[in-house]
């Protein structure tokens, strides 16, 4: 959990920014977790929308979260793509079990993404 100390010797995106980097750096939040969206964490930590907003442009802009427009921020790295390619290849294996070709296997995972 995210805490502000109003009474810190830091600004209150300082805090927000140092608290995700820390928790991304040893890992507490791995790569692809979604963080709750500005707004939300504002309202959750009583600051202004922008304190938010500032942190998280400076938590992108080292490279720790990526955000995916309206899909939200998330926790960057390349376990998210890893991730993604061992899921593959386990469906991949899996469809060929089934007996499935190629295109029904696609036309599954384009359903699967709507």
């Amino acid at each position: 959990m995210i805490t502000v100390d109003p009474l810190g010797t830091e600004p209150p995106f300082e805090q927000i920014r140092a608290s995700y980097a820390q928790r991304i750096e040893t890992g507490e939040l791995a790569a692809g977790v979604r963080l709750p969206t500005v707004r939300r964490l504002a309202d959750d930590l009583g600051v202004a929308a922008n304190t938010v907003a500032r942190a998280y442009r400076e938590l992108e802009q080292a490279g720790l979260i990526e955000t995916r427009g309206r899909a939200g921020s998330f926790v960057a790295g390349a376990g998210v793509d890893r991730e993604a390619r061992a899921a593959a290849a386990a469906y991949a294996e899996r469809v060929r079990a089934l007996g499935l070709d190629t295109e029904e296997a696609v036309r599954l995972v384009r359903r699967a993404l709507q």
